[in-house]
């Protein structure tokens, strides 16, 4: 394969990959720096029963989710004497997106008589303008290390949401750009 061609067919896969809605990952509230590799963990939204989103079914998905990759990744479950004690919450803000899209879907020429006050956006003010419903949504997942009481790091996952059938999607999807983050920080922890 040429390499025009493998550039053509990287710059395709790359428009697809960023015609998705994207996930913005920011750190905050880094009281403590990251001084060693973490073993053990808690949730606490799990021990103490609370809940971090509107839907139940949502909430217990992101504990399963946390709790899966943590252990994926090495660390043990421990709610006695935990390294790192995790608490999540999140922002689910319904909105709307207004655009403007002034092209005529009927012509003035031939299936219709023209009319120009129908076809006219100074004449008819929702002529031309769509309005989209989606939701801004974003995860806040804290860590904290128990022994200090202080913060290791915030980080706040914010995505859009234009459909309810996909929220649990982009919420998880969410998540684990969360803790690739935040695994890829510990990794980098000098000892």
């Amino acid at each position: 394969m040429s390499v025009l061609k493998k550039i053509s067919v990287l710059g395709i896969i790359g428009l697809i990959c960023t015609s998705c809605s994207s996930i913005d990952i920011f750190k905050e509230n880094a009281e403590i720096p990251i001084r060693k590799p973490y073993q053990t963990f808690v949730i606490i939204n799990q021990e103490v029963d609370m809940r971090g989103f509107s839907s139940q079914f949502i909430d217990e998905q992101v504990q399963i989710k946390l709790q899966e990759e943590l252990e994926k990744s090495g660390m043990v479950y421990d709610k006695e004497q935990p390294d790192v004690v995790i608490r999540y919450t999140s922002n689910e803000d319904r909105r709307q997106r207004t655009s403007s899209n002034y092209s005529n879907p009927y012509p003035y020429w031939g299936y219709r008589v023209w009319d120009p006050w129908a076809a006219s956006r100074y004449m008819n003010p929702n002529y031309g303008t769509k309005t989209t419903n989606y939701e801004l949504l974003q995860v806040i997942v804290d860590f904290i290390d128990p022994k200090q009481d202080k913060f290791l790091m915030t980080l706040t996952g914010v995505t859009e949401v234009t459909s309810p059938k996909t929220k649990s999607k982009r919420v998880l999807s969410t998540v684990d750009r969360i803790l690739d983050t935040f695994i890829s920080e510990i990794s980098q922890a000098k000892e």
